[in-house]
């Protein structure tokens, strides 16, 4: 598939949403494309829709953003560049509301979840839903003075809502790790500053298969920058495993670590090689 006459992306959520944000500000030349859901947006860019997709993958304050690796794994879309995003969280509400007004506050689960402290010291009941952005939307639908939304400025703009309380997140360095999906591969070159590659990967089931499989990448001094397992299928028996390493496929260390790791392993598949984003350089 031929994609690189396109140019827009694809992220999930309604108009304004952090998503939405973290594509202009990463791809400020690409036009934006909103999808209801995550599933919407893989398939924007494999039945060539899209260029890209943007996708949040984990938070530095509430952990990874679920269903993220299962459709990794079940795609056959490529990691093609990482983006750090900081997120900034407001108090969104109608015209005429203030903050002792407010009972519930809706907002997409990762949001709720980096403004807990914020939300549990106004004593105030939270209401999942899909997307922030979207939680804006339903506000001024509902248009009651007790329920207001965690989401972004623009969102805000966007919806007509005033700001009841600004920069609520519990963690004033919150940033959410995105990855940006391609149809095409990537390949920087190994020796271009910082190169990432990430692989899942399915162990054979035999005896301490995971101190073995991850022992080329000690033997090596490959660097392992996250390993995450989840579960497959319907059982409880069988796990894959997400790995981020330092290091190009093609560096000598690189490559002897993950042929012993495939050694181990029933499958491993490259999601994606490519360039760590410029704050992970940042000490």
């Amino acid at each position: 598939m031929n994609n690189l006459k396109l140019n827009n992306i694809a992220f999930q959520g309604q108009p304004g949403a952090y998503s939405e944000m973290a594509c202009v500000e990463a791809f400020p030349e690409m036009q934006t494309v909103p999808c209801e859901n995550f599933e919407d947006a893989f398939e924007a860019v494999l039945n060539g829709t899209t260029k890209y997709a943007m996708i949040p993958i984990e938070n530095s304050r509430a952990g990874r953003v679920a269903d993220i690796h299962n459709l990794l794994k079940d795609s056959n879309l490529h990691i093609v560049k990482e983006y750090f995003y900081r997120v900034n969280h407001q108090l969104l509400a109608i015209e005429g509301a203030s903050i002792s007004d407010i009972v519930n506050v809706c907002s997409h689960n990762q949001a709720l979840s980096q403004c807990r402290n914020f939300i549990n010291n106004n004593n105030l009941s939270p209401i999942i839903m899909g997307d922030t952005a979207g939680s804006a939307a339903y506000i001024v639908k509902n248009n009651d003075i007790k329920y207001a939304a965690i989401a972004s400025s623009l969102a805000g703009n966007i919806h007509g809502l005033k700001i009841l309380s600004s920069d609520i997140q519990d963690s004033k360095n919150n940033i959410t790790r995105f990855i940006v999906l391609s149809a095409e591969s990537n390949d920087p070159e190994p020796d271009d500053g910082l190169i990432l590659t990430s692989c899942i990967f399915t162990l054979r089931n035999i005896p301490s298969s995971l101190y073995k499989a991850l022992g080329g990448f000690a033997t090596n001094r490959v660097n392992i920058l996250k390993l995450e397992s989840y579960m497959i299928g319907e059982s409880f028996t069988s796990a894959q495993f997400y790995i981020d390493i330092e290091g190009h496929p093609a560096n000598p260390s690189v490559k002897m670590s993950l042929e012993e790791l495939g050694f181990f392993s029933k499958e491993v598949r490259i999601l994606g090689v490519y360039k760590g984003d410029k704050n992970r350089e940042k000490k």
